[in-house]
């Protein structure tokens, strides 16, 4: 069996720098070789239609002949929307952590000029962003075992029953309280990597 790939997509005015970013590369960094996938964590383009062609670019140069089972999207607010539009091109697997379910909606209150959490990089949100993501929109997911669902109770941003709702059928973790960020989300990391197929107990397809 070819070794997992795993590709993790950070969120809005976030980074590959972002705290749960490092959590995961560091934790997939002290797994034995034997057990340890290839992790791809990309800076995203502010644009979505870019970065979404730019992550389904990477995929088919270099997962392209991989099995469907041996990727997996792993992906963080805006991030978890993106890994479910690739996901289901892919056929792949997807985790989402506190994903976004409309941020073609819940964004617009970013309009204009914002600031990289972790660069301090300046970029423009325009009306065309919410297009792009309005068109990219997954209606609804297929095969939803191929989905590990992580949500915190508490997230201040996003609603999470919306995203209970959207993942029906999925495996789910709802956790009670956090917020957002998740600042505690490496005690969830081996759940992951085991969805990932990295390691014993992996999900099935």
């Amino acid at each position: 069996m070819a070794t997992p790939t795993i590709v993790y997509l950070h969120g809005f005015r976030s980074s590959p720098l972002s705290a749960k970013a490092q959590l995961f590369v560091h934790a997939v960094a002290a797994l034995p070789p034997d057990l340890r996938p290839r992790l791809h964590v990309p800076p995203l383009q502010i644009a979505p239609a870019a970065a979404l062609a730019e992550v389904a670019g990477w995929i088919e140069r270099e997962a392209g002949a991989l099995a469907p089972t041996e990727l997996t999207l792993v992906g963080s607010s805006l991030g978890g929307y993106y890994a479910t539009v690739l996901a289901e091109r892919c056929g792949a697997r997807a985790v989402l952590i506190n994903p976004a379910i409309r941020p073609y909606d819940d964004l617009r209150r970013h309009v204009g000029v914002q600031d990289n959490l972790h660069t301090g990089e300046r970029f423009e949100v325009t009306a065309a962003h919410f297009d792009q993501l309005a068109a990219m929109r997954v209606a609804r997911i297929t095969r939803p075992q191929r989905y590990f669902l992580l949500v915190r109770s508490g997230d201040e941003l996003l609603d999470w029953r919306e995203a209970v709702a959207f993942y029906a059928g999925a495996h789910q973790y709802v956790a009670g309280g956090g917020d957002h960020g998740w600042v505690d989300f490496g005690a969830e990391i081996p759940a992951v990597l085991r969805f990932a197929g990295c390691g014993s107990g992996a999900a099935a397809d």
